[in-house]
């Protein structure tokens, strides 16, 4: 809704900037001055309303974390890292050992966290 009121008032300012045109050239300068001053920052004002609402949006990026599962045999120590799969828990019975045929479990679930970068203000 918000971007549909930015974008009428953009058409609007770009309206008033060609019925000022309009106006000038039949000779009535006076409200050919004042409407394409309205129109002028209709246009600066939508233009920068846009931008910021797109800077806010680039801002609010939601990044999902990594889960990881570690399967590990109890027998040989052979560990295997994947991806989290829904249904995973902390000492779940998983397939047979690829080194010794014994079953292996689920012996840790975790999230990776990964170190935000510090990113440096706009420039502006």
């Amino acid at each position: 809704m918000a971007l549909f009121i930015i974008f009428l008032v953009l058409a609007l300012s770009v309206a008033a900037i060609a019925l000022a045109a309009n106006l000038y050239i039949y000779g009535n300068s006076i409200a050919a001055a004042y409407l394409a001053l309205i129109g002028c920052i209709g246009l600066a004002m939508s233009t920068y309303v846009l931008l910021q609402t797109r800077r806010m949006m680039v801002r609010l990026k939601i990044e999902v974390p990594t889960v990881t599962t570690i399967i590990e045999c109890k027998k040989c120590g052979f560990k295997s890292v994947r991806e989290f799969q829904r249904g995973d828990y902390i000492f779940k019975e998983m397939g047979p050992c690829q080194k010794c045929n014994e079953r292996m479990i689920i012996t840790a679930i975790y999230r990776e966290i990964r170190e935000k970068r510090e990113t440096l203000p706009p420039l502006g």
